[in-house]
């Protein structure tokens, strides 16, 4: 078995009561892309169930406190939470924040002990932003700059290309060097320990329910895409 973690940062909209003030006249918002990453927590459950693998989630909106941001980033906190009183968004960090990171850096350093992590995050992006469309289906996020990265990146996408009728892209619709959890984690793992993949779904598959057998098929293309990872020795 190849040594997999998946994360879920986005799984869900949730919002503690003390804090559902802050979007009495907003609620809509929470039902958007922008209050979570629609769909995509069951996907990630039955891709975790099909690799055997552990998956880390969080069903806490992003608009309260945004996990896949780091400290300082100016969308860590929404304009809905921004305007808490610093010690209110400091309790936010301790109690959602801080405690998926460290739950996610221990994962990678107790499998370390059977060699490289492959961190799998699974997120889905918003059909269309801004007026702008997604030409994608499936697409895959890391940082070009590490070859490990760029190339099971590569496999995976020909695997899926094979096996379902959709678009994959790379790098699309963002950059997976930006500002990231897994840009986080490359720092304190060499490549040769640690390679980070943000895989995203696009939400106009998950609206009512996920295609039957693409968590299977997108699990299975992995697998086969680590083999031959593997062969090619990097």
């Amino acid at each position: 078995m190849f040594n997999i973690l998946l994360t879920c940062e986005h799984g869900g909209n949730d919002v503690p009561e003390e804090y559902q003030h802050l979007f009495e006249d907003a609620h809509h918002v929470l039902e958007t892309h922008r209050g979570w990453d629609i769909g995509i927590l069951p996907f990630a459950e039955e891709m975790a169930r099909r690799l055997q693998a552990p998956l880390i989630s969080s069903t806490v909106s992003r608009l309260l406190v945004e996990l896949n941001r780091s400290l300082g980033h100016p969308q860590l906190f929404s304009e809905f939470s921004e305007r808490l009183p610093k010690g209110t968004r400091q309790e936010l960090l301790e109690r959602y924040y801080f405690p998926h990171r460290e739950m996610v850096a221990q994962a990678v350093e107790r499998s370390l002990e059977y060699g490289r992590v492959f961190h799998i995050t699974v997120h889905s992006f918003t059909p269309e932003l801004n007026g702008h469309v997604r030409n994608a289906d499936i697409t895959f996020l890391y940082d070009y700059r590490y070859k490990s990265e760029r190339r099971l990146s590569e496999l995976w996408q020909a695997q899926l290309e094979g096996s379902l009728p959709v678009r994959v892209r790379r790098n699309y619709p963002y950059r997976g060097h930006t500002d990231g959890l897994t840009s986080t984690l490359r720092k304190h793992w060499p490549e040769s320990e640690y390679v980070g993949i943000c895989i995203e779904v696009n939400q106009k598959h998950l609206i009512e329910k996920h295609p039957d057998g693409w968590p299977a098929a997108v699990s299975d293309g992995l697998l086969r895409a680590l083999e031959r990872f593997h062969q090619e020795n990097l």
